[in-house]
């Protein structure tokens, strides 16, 4: 069976991970216009790059939960396209085979001037000399607002060819993303919402299953691989 997966921040922040607070557009005390668009790089990159140190240090202290696990496990039995928003690496350390990451990683650096591409260590600056052009245009390969995400081409094909797409843990309020189940469903897929509550795009869906990850997501695939 071939089953596409979107997963959001509520399945890591049971594993501690803060999820973005749309509501009063702070995430973790500081404005998305300072820390998550390229124009707050531009403008105060120490900041950018004091925010993604953090958020990396949160990261690595994570542990994958029941709800990345059960993913994992649903690979094994099935053809899993894993696609995710989240920029820790929580569904790999999980043991999840293949994930695909739409909105980058804080794995990930990214070289401002040529392009360039490597794997960040856990402390970065702006300062770092890019290994290939030499410039000290280092930033974190993250997909910041108003940027175009990665993979787009790959996920909309694995959308269309899904029997079943599910999205866990996310608000539907972040296009592209947000677009995906509708996708799914025109294209004759089963569509399911596993959520805390209800997304922004929760009309889209034929099943609606409100919950935490960690108890709904274990049970879903459960049921799957039964």
């Amino acid at each position: 069976m071939r089953i596409a997966v979107l997963t959001g921040a509520g399945i890591s922040a049971e594993s501690g991970i803060r999820t973005f607070r749309a509501t009063d557009g702070l995430w973790e005390e500081h404005r998305i216009e300072d820390v998550a668009t390229p124009a707050g790089f531009r403008r105060d990159p120490v900041l950018v790059h004091r925010f993604y140190n953090m958020r990396r240090a949160d990261a690595a202290r994570a542990r994958p939960n029941a709800a990345h696990r059960a993913l994992a496990a649903l690979a094994q039995r099935h053809q899993v396209t894993l696609i995710t928003q989240n920029v820790d690496d929580l569904h790999e350390r999980g043991g999840s085979p293949e994930v695909i990451h739409m909105h980058g990683s804080l794995l990930g650096a990214l070289c401002a001037a040529c392009g360039h591409r490597w794997s960040a260590t856990l402390v970065m600056r702006s300062l770092d000399p890019c290994p290939r052009c030499g410039k000290p245009a280092t930033r974190p390969d993250i997909v910041w607002f108003g940027e175009i995400p990665y993979h787009m081409e790959r996920i909309w094909a694995a959308v269309e060819e899904a029997e079943i797409f599910a999205a866990i843990g996310t608000s539907g309020q972040v296009y592209p993303a947000a677009g995906l189940a509708q996708h799914a469903h025109r294209n004759g897929a089963r569509t399911v919402e596993l959520n805390l509550a209800s997304s922004a795009v929760s009309s889209d869906f034929d099943e609606i299953r409100a919950g935490p990850a960690t108890q709904l997501v274990p049970a879903w695939v459960a049921e799957l691989t039964a």
